[in-house]
């Protein structure tokens, strides 16, 4: 039997069918969701009291161990709005994230991302195998940047199940600690600066440091202000927020212009979260 060429069937009335298009659809600008804060800086500076002393139920992720620490410098008011989840792997975050049963939690607290990043990576090196099919012991054994760019495709997850707290109202505060970086400046010399202590490679592609400062509606560092004497002594030592960006440090926000100083009684975390 000869192939026959399919015919296609005639049109009736000598018309073309229209295809139906879909109509958009315009809405006004949504209510405020939740509020995404992160907080870094050097340790002991005052970034999980900070964190506690916002409004309303907390949750900790308590990764770094500094709750049992501080509970004890804690007003009882504090402290009785504070809960802790345990989580000691990667997989048992992002699942207690995407559990039931947060009803009622105004933030939570991740103390600190830095160390959940630690997790992740270990997660990564656990169940991502090079191209051999072999586990590897650190992101650079995977050759040629790739390790870096599994860690960031397992990061994400995070912050996904974090985005879905704020759609339903709740405040997420991320603290991480702090370390210097090398910026490149082309209208100049390079100079370092504070930024989070997250992985970032040199090429800032797969950058875990800089999608979550994308991802935060205000990043805020917290340093020390000092004043130099004619003797080229320092002095001072006032901690102070800053929530912009300046030569000195990695920063954003979406309301705040200009620094403050660390004050828990006017928290600058409720401000924003209102």
């Amino acid at each position: 039997m000869k192939n026959q060429e399919l015919i296609p069937p005639p049109v009736i009335g000598g018309t073309q069918p229209q295809t139906l298009k879909s109509k958009v659809s315009f809405q006004a600008i949504p209510a405020k969701k939740g509020s995404r804060i992160g907080i870094y800086g050097s340790a002991g500076i005052g970034k999980t009291t900070l964190a506690a002393a916002s409004k309303g139920k907390k949750v900790f992720f308590d990764l770094d161990g500094s709750l049992p620490v501080l509970k004890e410098q804690m007003p009882p008011s504090v402290l009785s709005q504070i809960a802790v989840v345990s989580a000691a792997s990667w997989q048992e975050m992002l699942d207690s994230l995407n559990a039931d049963g947060w009803d009622g939690v105004s933030s939570i607290i991740i103390d600190t991302l830095t160390k959940a990043e630690e997790l992740c990576v270990a997660h990564t090196l656990k169940t991502v195998p090079n191209d051999k099919g072999r586990f590897v012991q650190r992101l650079e054994d995977f050759g040629f940047g790739k390790g870096y760019v599994y860690l960031f495709d397992c990061f994400l997850p995070l912050l996904q199940a974090l985005d879905n707290h704020c759609r339903e109202g709740r405040n997420v505060i991320l603290i991480m600690h702090d370390c210097t970086a090398t910026v490149p400046n082309p209208a100049g010399d390079d100079y370092l600066r504070y930024e989070p202590r997250l992985s970032s490679p040199a090429s800032g592609k797969s950058s875990v440091r800089l999608r979550v400062r994308e991802w935060l509606d205000h990043l805020l560092f917290i340093g020390y202000e000092t004043t130099v004497d004619s003797d080229g002594k320092a002095k001072g030592g006032r901690r102070v927020i800053t929530p912009i960006e300046r030569p000195y440090c990695m920063a954003k926000s979406r309301l705040l212009q200009s620094e403050s100083e660390l004050n828990l009684n006017q928290n600058i975390i409720n401000l924003l979260t209102d």
